[in-house]
């Protein structure tokens, strides 16, 4: 359990050299376009699969936050990580911060949903 705890704090410390790196003008354009993706959904209060569907629910926290988060230090020159490192462990050490615009999609993408598969399950259920 330790060693899960562990990894846990090492991978919110990456996030937040992710999150500081991605302005960086070092790197490509696609890489930070990618990177500002797995930034933004890791900090947004709202997850494209919630919690409480089973086994998904946890799915996107347990691997594709984890995979965003190697790829895109692996794609990442080590300079740009090494520089980034630092402050990103005085910036850990304060409240994560919360993406309200990526969650504001989130929600949105759930919305209409809803709406375009609402006429499909009343023609079903409400005859």
């Amino acid at each position: 359990m330790q060693t899960w705890k562990r990894r846990a704090k090492e991978l919110k410390r990456e996030l937040f050299v992710l999150y500081l790196a991605y302005k960086d003008p070092r790197i490509s354009w696609l890489l930070r376009l990618f990177t500002l993706c797995v930034v933004a959904y890791a900090f947004s209060p709202v997850d494209l699969i919630p919690d409480f569907v089973p086994v998904f629910g946890y799915l996107d926290d347990l691997l594709l936050v984890p995979l965003g988060i190697f790829l895109a230090l692996k794609w990442m020159p080590k300079e740009v990580i090494d520089e980034y490192r630092a402050q990103a462990a005085e910036l850990a050490k304060k409240e994560k911060p919360k993406n309200w615009f990526m969650g504001g999609l989130i929600i949105v993408l759930y919305v209409a949903l809803f709406v375009w598969l609402f006429p499909f399950f009343a023609e079903r259920f409400i005859d």
